[in-house]
């Protein structure tokens, strides 16, 4: 068996080692043999791809400087991810995203002038008589546009996501029919370059896709920033598969195609989940401001209670469900409530957990941080689990959560989070919101559930205050 087709062999391996991968990371229980089928499967495709290099070819300073390569981004990777946070997950995935972009721009230049910019004019002849040149164009003209798309809005959102930038949807007059013109023209050019490869064609399209990528994701406000992440993605795998396809990489092609259409479920079902239309994501355009009056509205005076109150309410609770949000990741408070929850089941109290679809700034944020807190999955459950329970519950404890348990999502139709599906907390008996201040959510959308008068405020660190509670238990 030759090298190549040794390769070619492992390729195929590592793609269903990746399809493994997805398919465990799909349940709690399976989730560590998921990432472990990944990072075999990617151990495996990247050794192949030296052996190739090196059965192709490739030996001294090149074979040198992919190693070389290979060696600091695995050690920049590896240092990145055992000091970052989990508050932080959400923008460094964002970052990451933005690298595929990158890398996609990257092939596709390098297919041109190693391609089109290349041939004389008779082998140009030759090759479109064979209906090849048109095609290897397209591949590089649709791989620089969707990599220079996913590029700019990934750096976009992880500016927003680190707060950097305002999270406020920039709102350019036209925003939409300057979509739409990106893309049309992204349209003619692809068109006119597969007829005539042009360096100024690639330029501009280049610039173009890079300037549609900045204002897709500057046009979505923050509190949609978890549906954007998703959706970059989905964009992040379909530049890569380009790139596949450019390359003629299978194993590119297919993991590619795995991550963009898996990305893309995934923006489907969170964009249910806040009743927001899929298309629009795509397009860039759902973003909007919050009313200006918001927070000057009279929503009447807020209650306050302590510590010691809640530990009394929750020892003669009879069920109690926690809803945790971003809050909870900030003040790393998932090992408290942890705890919390122990020693409440030990008690004889049902205790359960409510995940809202886009609690956290990731897709599976609080389930992650609960996971790693040892959380028993079972008590761990989604909205449309535990929605309808909320009426016969004792106690709810709000938990750093603020849009996703936000009563005015159902019952104020001028609301910028308006028809967005949320956790009904306030029918339970007793509500007890953990928060540092009165402050509005990352959408910017005051909670009239903070001044209800089954509500009360527990204002300070979560972590602290949960340790508070455990001590008086």
């Amino acid at each position: 068996m030759t090298i190549e087709t040794g390769a070619q062999a492992a390729y195929i391996v590592a793609a269903l080692l990746f399809i493994l991968a997805l398919a465990g990371l799909s349940k709690h229980e399976t989730a560590k043999a998921g990432n472990t089928f990944g990072i075999a499967g990617m151990t495996l495709a990247l050794a192949a791809t030296i052996a190739l290099a090196i059965d192709q070819g490739i030996s001294g300073l090149g074979l040198t400087l992919l190693i070389v390569a290979v060696l600091i981004g695995a050690a920049i990777g590896l240092h990145r991810a055992s000091r970052v946070e989990m508050t932080g997950m959400p923008e460094l995935i964002a970052l990451l995203h933005s690298f595929v972009g990158l890398a996609a721009v990257l092939v596709g230049w390098n297919g041109y002038l190693h391609v089109e910019a290349d041939l004389g004019d008779a082998e140009a002849g030759l090759l479109r008589a064979q209906h090849m040149l048109g095609i290897h164009s397209a591949e590089v003209f649709i791989g620089v546009f969707i990599g220079a798309v996913t590029f700019t809005g990934s750096i976009v959102a992880y500016l927003k996501l680190s707060a950097k930038i305002k999270s406020n949807p920039l709102m350019l007059p036209g925003k939409n029919f300057l979509n739409l013109g990106a893309l049309a023209a992204f349209g003619v050019l692809t068109a006119w370059f597969v007829i005539e490869p042009q360096l100024w064609l690639l330029i501009s399209v280049t610039v173009i896709a890079l300037l549609l990528g900045w204002h897709l994701v500057a046009s979505i406000g923050g509190g949609d920033m978890p549906v954007v992440v998703s959706m970059l993605n989905s964009y992040s795998g379909w530049a890569a598969a380009a790139s596949g396809f450019l390359l003629e990489n299978d194993l590119l092609i297919v993991t590619g195609a795995l991550v963009g259409s898996s990305g893309a479920y995934l923006s489907y079902i969170m964009c249910k989940a806040m009743n927001r239309s899929f298309i629009s994501v795509i397009a860039g355009g759902f973003g909007i401001e919050a009313g200006p009056a918001a927070d000057d509205a009279d929503y009447g005076t807020h209650r306050e209670v302590t510590a010691e109150e809640v530990a009394k309410l929750l020892t003669t609770a009879d069920s109690v469900v926690i809803t945790p949000g971003y809050g909870m990741a900030v003040a790393q408070a998932q090992h408290g409530v942890a705890e919390l929850t122990r020693k409440l089941r030990e008690k004889g109290v049902d205790v359960r957990f409510g995940i809202h679809p886009v609690a956290g700034r990731l897709p599976g944020h609080m389930n992650v941080l609960l996971a790693e807190a040892k959380v028993p999955y079972d008590i761990v459950l989604e909205m449309d689990e535990i929605n309808d329970d909320f009426a016969s519950t004792s106690v709810v404890l709000v938990i750093g959560a603020n849009d996703t348990v936000n009563p005015a999502a159902t019952e104020d139709p001028s609301s910028p989070i308006a028809g967005m599906p949320v956790l009904r907390v306030w029918e339970a008996d007793n509500v007890i919101v953990f928060k540092r201040s009165m402050a509005s959510g990352y959408a910017g959308v005051q909670n009239p559930l903070f001044f209800r008068e089954n509500s009360a405020m527990l204002f300070g660190d979560a972590k602290e205050r949960v340790e508070d509670i455990l001590r008086v238990l």
